[in-house]
């Protein structure tokens, strides 16, 4: 299993925000992997199985999820810094509107 997992929720709309690229970052700004949101909004495979402590990215192409709709965004990309220490598993969740967002740490 990945250590990294995420999900998109459109808040406008009520739904998982399937098609989201993402991307899995370094702390030194390096991409480690890639990933497409599913059908149900979540990437479930995002990375190795274990990474070195340090801050992680993920960035959500935000943007192109919205022009697909012909809706206009404020945030044509969401970035997600948090920290990676000991935990065996890490979920970040992505909650999403055209001008505004949250996360939080999932289980």
């Amino acid at each position: 299993m990945s250590l990294i997992t995420t999900h998109v929720l459109d808040n406008s709309t009520g739904l998982p925000a399937a098609g989201i690229a993402v991307v899995l970052a370094a702390p030194n700004g390096d991409q480690i992997a890639v990933g497409t949101t599913d059908e149900d909004g979540r990437i479930g495979e995002l990375g190795p199985e274990a990474l070195d402590p340090g801050a992680y990215q993920l960035r959500f192409a935000t943007g192109e999820h919205f022009a697909a709709r012909g809706q206009q965004t404020f945030f044509p990309e969401v970035v997600i810094t948090f920290d990676v220490g000991d935990a065996a598993h890490y979920h970040v969740p992505l909650l999403l509107s055209p001008f505004a967002y949250s996360t939080y740490r999932g289980s």
